[in-house]
């Protein structure tokens, strides 16, 4: 695959897009006996599918920006046919090959600017004993401080036998705009409450979930497998989007913080030269 770099330990195989915002766009599993197993859904350069970094925030920004230290900052939209400028813009650059090894690669992205921001953010992907790990760093450089968050979208097939378990204390709801109206707690949509292994709903889902421990394992019984996700402190919010049991895919977003929130809380703010980072682990075995 031409522009492509590919990555592979013996027990999974990895291929990364640099011109496509270093997203992942294949992720597989090499079981010792069997064909290859899709991980992620396997990438179509639409960007629906493998995995885009979220740099240098997730989700949407409404009010055409945000107030921040008193000043304003406008932010345009960035995706057609969104209202609103949604995950930032290092998805939408090329980065730069910085390194490789036979299981390891770093990226960069030196000059990401969307409205005030002005950043650079590298990302390492390494492949050990099959596992995935991804550790994706951002460095104001907007010469001002600025609030900024992080997270990762892996774009996950969905089968009939799929099953989600991601423990968490509460639910954001969202309006016809995809916009949080408010906050309850799991227990109270008990279709939505994955503290168990269950079904994900046939209802559209597009939404944040908060108290969540950090730990998640999507079981895929058509192809015998269990993904498990870790992800670091920093991201203690996941958003999940799954629009319909026949859509073939659902998202399970790991973020540092709800949607929205250059309108309430949850960003880190960064001086002029600050970093912050985060890191997201994929494993998987075979299940019977």
């Amino acid at each position: 695959m031409p522009g492509m770099v590919e990555l592979n330990d013996g027990r999974s195989n990895l291929v990364l897009a640099p011109q496509e915002g270093a997203a992942i766009a294949r992720y597989d599993a090499l079981p010792i006996t069997g064909a290859p197993v899709p991980l992620l859904k396997p990438g179509d350069g639409t960007g629906m599918s493998g995995c885009q970094l979220l740099v240098p925030w997730s989700n949407r920004i409404s009010g055409g920006g945000f107030t921040f230290e008193s000043r304003f900052h406008a932010v345009l939209p960035n995706v057609p046919g969104e209202a609103f400028p949604i995950h930032g813009d290092g998805f939408q650059k090329p980065w730069r090959l910085a390194g490789r090894t036979a299981t390891h690669a770093e990226l960069v992205l030196e000059e990401g600017a969307i409205g005030p921001y002005h950043y650079a953010a590298s990302v390492t992907y390494a492949l050990r004993d099959g596992a995935l790990e991804a550790r994706l760093t951002v460095e104001n450089r907007a010469g001002m401080r600025l609030p900024y968050g992080l997270g990762f979208h892996p774009w996950f097939p969905r089968g009939d036998t799929t099953l989600l378990k991601a423990r968490a204390k509460r639910v954001w709801l969202e309006d016809e705009r995809h916009l949080p109206v408010g906050v309850v707690p799991v227990s109270e949509r008990p279709g939505w409450n994955f503290d168990r292994p269950i079904p994900l709903p046939p209802e559209w889902v597009n939404n944040g979930f908060d108290g969540w421990d950090g730990r998640a394992s999507i079981v895929q019984f058509e192809d015998r497998i269990k993904i498990t996700l870790t992800a670091s402190p920093e991201l203690d919010v996941y958003i999940l989007y799954s629009p319909s049991p026949d859509a073939g895919f659902f998202c399970f977003e790991p973020v540092s913080h709800a949607v929205d929130a250059h309108h309430g809380e949850g960003l880190t703010p960064l001086d002029d030269g600050e970093t912050m980072s985060a890191e997201m682990r994929l494993d998987w075995e075979v299940v019977e």
